[in-house]
């Protein structure tokens, strides 16, 4: 056992020792799928905090042949998979964290390459000293040796995989002769088996032309058949606050809405885990370079992209081309481009199905509340500032006050949405109730009683005892409207059986496009 080479299992052992611990074993099933097949290259890319190092050490304690796997994974769902036997601990494993050599090389990439292949090479010469080696200085024919020697094929796992583009994301030169290396390395290579690899970024391209193009690509945009272990799925979490005794409604409000085909939502399984164990409901999103990232790409008007920013703060959804992005950090030119980043980032879901993006949760929402304070975001920054007093107005009954509040955010945010349809008009009224994401989980366009609510207004466990509040928008027609048919459809029934019932308060909000005026009723259901 080496450094590298056939690591062992006391990585995935740590992770199972942690708790709460969420079994995503059954990742296994499909690399063993396309082990020694034309599939063999494997890319799985996401965000921060959704598990990317626990399934690398995974990965590898499983096909590492030092490891007595049937006891490690013992109590597993992989351990009953029909192929669990086939293929466990059947290869040499070679276990990279690419951040730790880049770091080290201080972002130079000729020594970065030469210090990697100096530790694997020192690894293979100590484990196979008893070969004979042509050129021990060569680490692909030194692997080719082996191979041809023993017949020992190779599992390579790079964790980190992206952290050139990310870190030094200007210096095309090196990012070009990094993937060419890892080209020369692993393709068409018989001694490979299975490479697994993961990151934030799908692999780099370069026009039409990708270095590393014989790579399967998972990722949040396009998770195919990886979208179940991408992140927490809504049943592992009920199970984890069922376990743990937390407030589910609030977890979701809080690390929900990653939506991936297949799976439906998704939960960001860092936060998760730390909400478990803390018992706190917060922001445990770390300030790292995808921060700045946000910070810095927001600012950006690309395409409109100011406008489409807004729209998503409020709470909307903007349509996205995610084909055109070229899968690093500078090459951007359109307001698409960037939000397929965020998206990668984590700081954007993606529905699929709709081709559309927008901000998952609570947490997230946070940070673009944090990073719109800057100069250039000043009517968003107002409307949020104004949505706790909006938010008392409308849990005191006040109807003109809130009708007042809401025509106001229209007139901040005035020059980048132009009413036109209800839409604008719900966009207006989301970025106006910001505020109200301490308290309740909003839901936009619900089911309600025998009609859909405009926006449904959940309350938090953790919010104490206030109403439940159902939201009903009116173009070119009355805020009492609005009230008759909330009360006709009987919308006050999503909250029966519940704490809110006896307080629910229906609200409709209208919009005269003649006179530009709001107009409010809030009544008791």
């Amino acid at each position: 056992m080496g450094v590298f080479l056939n690591p062992g299992a006391g990585m995935l052992r740590r992770g199972r020792n942690s708790n709460p611990y969420v079994d995503k074993s059954m990742l296994i099933a499909h690399l063993n799928s396309v082990v020694n097949t034309e599939h063999l290259y494997v890319c799985v890319s996401r965000p921060r905090r959704f598990g990317k190092s626990m399934a690398a050490n995974m990965v590898s304690a499983y096909y590492d042949r030092t490891v007595d796997g049937a006891a490690e994974f013992a109590g597993l769902a992989i351990a009953h998979d029909p192929s669990f036997d086939r293929q466990r601990n059947n290869y040499d494993v070679l276990k990279l964290n690419m951040q730790e050599f880049w770091t080290k090389s201080k972002h130079n990439v000729v020594t970065m390459v030469a210090d990697l292949q100096g530790a694997i090479l020192f690894d293979l010469l100590t484990e196979y000293a008893d070969l004979r080696f042509r050129n021990t200085s060569d680490m692909a024919e030194v692997l080719s040796s082996v191979y041809a020697q023993t017949g020992r094929q190779f599992v390579i796992v790079i964790d980190e995989w992206d952290c050139i583009m990310r870190e030094s994301a200007d210096d095309h030169d090196a990012q070009k002769a990094y993937l060419d290396f890892l080209r020369a390395w692993l393709k068409d290579q018989p001694f490979v088996a299975l490479t697994y690899m993961t990151g934030i970024l799908p692999v780099k391209k370069y026009g039409s032309h990708s270095a590393l193009n014989m790579f399967d690509e998972f990722s949040m945009v396009d998770p195919l058949e990886m979208a179940p272990f991408m992140g927490f799925t809504s049943d592992e979490v009920a199970a984890l606050c069922q376990e743990w005794g937390r407030d589910l409604n609030e977890c979701k409000a809080w690390y929900d809405g990653y939506r991936l085909p297949g799976v439906g939502e998704v939960y960001a399984p860092r936060s998760v885990v730390r909400a478990m164990m803390s018992g706190e409901f917060s922001s445990y999103w770390t300030q790292t370079e995808t921060f700045e990232a946000l910070r810095k790409y927001i600012d950006m008007d690309l395409d409109g992209l100011h406008d489409k920013v807004v729209e998503l703060v409020g709470g909307g959804r903007v349509e996205v081309n995610t084909q055109t992005y070229s899968n690093d950090m500078t090459t951007l030119n359109s307001a698409d481009d960037v939000l397929t980043l965020l998206i990668h980032l984590g700081y954007l879901a993606y529905d699929k199905g709709t081709r559309e993006a927008f901000v998952p949760n609570r947490e997230v929402a946070g940070e673009y509340a944090n990073a719109t304070q800057d100069k250039g975001w000043s009517e968003v920054a107002r409307s949020i500032a104004s949505s706790e007093q909006l938010l008392r107005a409308l849990l005191a009954g006040d109807a003109e006050a809130v009708a007042a509040g809401v025509e106001q955010a229209h007139s901040d945010v005035a020059s980048i949405i132009a009413y036109n349809h209800e839409e604008d008009l719900a966009c207006t009224l989301r970025l106006a109730f910001y505020s109200a994401m301490r308290r309740y989980r909003l839901v936009r366009e619900a089911p309600a009683g025998k009609g859909y609510a405009d926006l449904l207004m959940v309350p938090l466990k953790s919010s104490g005892d206030i109403p439940g509040v159902v939201v009903k928008l009116k173009w070119g027609a009355s805020a009492q409207d609005a009230i008759a048919q909330m009360r006709e459809r009987d919308y006050a029934a999503v909250f029966r059986g519940t704490s809110a019932e006896r307080q629910t308060l229906l609200c409709g909000i209208a919009y005269d496009p003649k006179t530009k005026r709001h107009t409010c009723a809030i009544e008791q259901a």
